[in-house]
């Protein structure tokens, strides 16, 4: 089994899906490499994309049809100007060309070169797409790809983050690899161990480099979330509720600038209540910004980005863990928790349900938020297990396709679970436990690969079809 850096599965992406617009993107930015490995981008003369199953019948709330014309243009999702996303698929579509792979413009119709078929699923994998490139002399090239969660993709051959990653000197595939080569090495913290794993991507100063620059990800997440009012886009009509929230919290506290404004939720009140919707703000910031294609941070994924960013936004500001090494700890450990689940179980909902995205982010921060708070190796796991333990069995059912309801109050709901979690991890006994972390997880895969269909994305069951709204 392949290792997986910490930085795979907490990495900067784009709204709404992780799984269902970054997982679309990736594939095309692939297929574009894949027609340079053989030919010319200047050869093609039509490019097709048939989108199937999860990505095709959520494919327009989820954005899987903007990110596959954005992916063959050339775009990147990190560097796009994002508030320019609407314009450049508008072009498309009204002028009926795309420049592929931003080297040759060529006749596309949407609805004829990209298609959603909602009446079919890949074997392979739910979240399954077809790319097909007709040469000038009437080859064609034709590639299956699977979006796997998590931004993720791969083909009936091979994963794209097992040709990726590398070996690590110290494997952890499970909750008991991390404990056993922690008492190897004898080590105190589960952090120590991760940050000899990742020398096998870069230094450690590296790592934290990339920690530190996921911090400020989030808290420019955050800070845009709660300076912005509006509907989201769609059609469902959600009404922003973070920057009302702030304003409410605030009082009459004014700010010009990010660090004015951390600053002043660092001096807040610190009752229970208080800190309590401090929570839920930081949470339904970033989702709402997710929702509206804004840059998050996809951990695990894009449905569930609001959890991490909440908690350690939440210890940061109203805990005395309020540093840089706490919040590089916090992100390490996070992320190792996340990889456990990519490779023992599944990160996208299309496969799992909720339990998957939200489920799954929960624990992360648990774990992270318990490494900081002084919590021993076992407490850790433990507060990760809390914490899927009482998500197990969560339906994914987006109303109209949309990443915002239930979607967005999930988030913070999971960032109070992860908090929960660890705060009653950290006052147990690991030996104690009934259930180990890797139980845990395999329960997680057993109730995915039990759960219906009409709950794993595909807006066929529960909320998506209580709330009789036509797909946006």
């Amino acid at each position: 089994m392949q290792s997986i850096s910490v930085f795979e599965i907490i990495k900067v992406g784009i709204g709404p899906s992780s799984s269902h617009t970054m997982g679309p993107w990736n594939a095309a930015e692939s297929f574009l490499n894949l027609i340079r490995r053989t030919r010319q981008i200047s050869d093609v003369k039509e490019v097709f994309v048939e989108f199937f199953g999860s990505l095709a019948k959520t494919g327009i709330g989820h954005g899987t049809d903007i990110a596959g014309m954005l992916g063959l243009s050339g775009e990147n999702f990190k560097l796009i100007d994002t508030t320019l996303i609407d314009s450049k698929i508008e072009a498309i579509k009204s002028s009926s060309q795309i420049n592929l792979g931003g080297e040759k413009v060529i006749s596309f119709v949407y609805g004829h070169h990209l298609i959603l078929n909602k009446q079919r699923s890949l074997d392979f994998h739910p979240n399954g797409m077809i790319f097909k490139a007709v040469f000038e002399n009437g080859e064609t090239i034709t590639q299956d790809y699977y979006s796997i969660g998590g931004g993720f993709i791969a083909t009936q051959e091979e994963n794209s983050y097992e040709n990726n990653c590398v070996r690590t000197l110290y494997p952890c595939h499970n909750g008991d690899d991390l404990i056993k080569n922690i008492r190897k090495l004898n080590l105190e913290k589960i952090s120590d161990l991760i940050f000899l794993n990742e020398e096998s991507w870069r230094t450690k100063e590296e790592t934290k480099q990339e920690a530190l620059y996921i911090w400020q990800q989030i808290k420019e997440c955050i800070y845009k979330g709660v300076t912005k009012d509006g509907i989201l886009p769609g059609g469902l009509n959600v009404t922003r509720r973070a920057a009302g929230l702030n304003r409410k919290l605030l009082g009459e506290k004014t700010y010009t600038s990010m660090d004015e404004w951390f600053s002043l939720v660092v001096d807040a009140e610190e009752t229970f209540t208080n800190i309590n919707k401090w929570v839920s703000c930081f949470a339904l910031a970033v989702n709402e910004e997710n929702a509206s294609f804004g840059r998050i941070i996809t951990a695990p994924t894009n449905g569930a980005s609001g959890v991490i960013p909440a908690v350690l936004m939440y210890s940061q500001a109203f805990t005395e863990h309020r540093n840089e090494e706490d919040i590089i700890r916090f992100l390490l450990v996070a992320g190792e928790i996340g990889t456990l689940f990519k490779k023992n179980a599944t990160i996208s909902a299309a496969m799992g349900g909720c339990q998957a995205e939200v489920g799954v982010s929960s624990a992360m921060a648990a774990a992270g938020l318990t490494e900081i708070m002084g919590g021993s190796p076992g407490q850790v796991l433990m507060a990760a297990e809390i914490a899927m333990e009482h998500h197990l069995g969560m339906t994914c059912d987006p109303i109209a396709g949309l990443v915002q309801i239930p979607c967005i109050e999930r988030n913070s709901m999971g960032a109070i679970k992860a908090i929960t979690a660890a705060n009653i991890a950290i006052e147990s006994d690991p030996a104690k436990a009934k259930v180990s972390l890797d139980q845990v997880i395999q329960s997680m895969w057993d109730t995915a690969q039990s759960m219906s269909d009409r709950f794993k994305e595909t807006s066929e069951g529960g909320l998506a079809i209580a709330v009789n709204v036509a797909e946006c």
